[in-house]
């Protein structure tokens, strides 16, 4: 017999929230290697599932994760500084070399995260969800721009 899931929306799964987001991200094990360009990468992923959900075989995998999606970012800086097409050493014009390994890299994302269930259908539902509520967003954003600066609704500073 499996253990009864607890609710999400009972006070046992309230206080459970509060403790893990109260402990912070979950640091990367000690055989993971996460390095310091890696960490924003890192947090964000194992933010992306609740704390009690993460084996270590799952941490592995956010460790790669984590490593590609900084490998992404700092290659594809370099391909806006070098451009899309370089000279060789024969003169002719040749696509970027970087371009194919940011195209492997892209797909091990994806792959990664589909494997983790940290995509954006497993984290934020479906899309015709997302967009009911993009819809209620845009509806409550057109209020607040028709609204006198004097209103009782705070805004955020800028």
């Amino acid at each position: 017999m499996t253990a009864k899931r607890t609710r999400s929306d009972s006070a046992t799964s309230a206080v459970a929230a509060m403790q893990a987001a109260a402990a912070g991200p979950i640091k990367p094990p000690s055989f993971v290697n996460i390095r310091k360009a890696d960490k924003p990468f890192w947090e964000s992923i194992v933010r992306a599932r609740t704390r009690d959900s993460w084996t270590d075989s799952d941490l592995v995998l956010a460790g790669n994760l984590a490593r590609c999606l900084s490998d992404i970012e700092r290659l594809q800086k370099e391909i806006d500084v070098e451009g899309d097409v370089l000279t060789n050493d024969r003169g002719t014009q040749v696509i970027n070399p970087k371009h194919n390994l940011l195209e492997t890299l892209s797909r091990r994302a994806v792959a990664l995260s589909r494997t983790l269930q940290v995509h954006a259908q497993a984290t934020q539902g479906e899309s015709r969800d997302q967009g009911k509520k993009a819809t209620k967003q845009r509806a409550a954003e057109k209020v607040l721009a028709n609204q006198d600066d004097d209103d009782l609704i705070p805004r955020a500073m800028h």
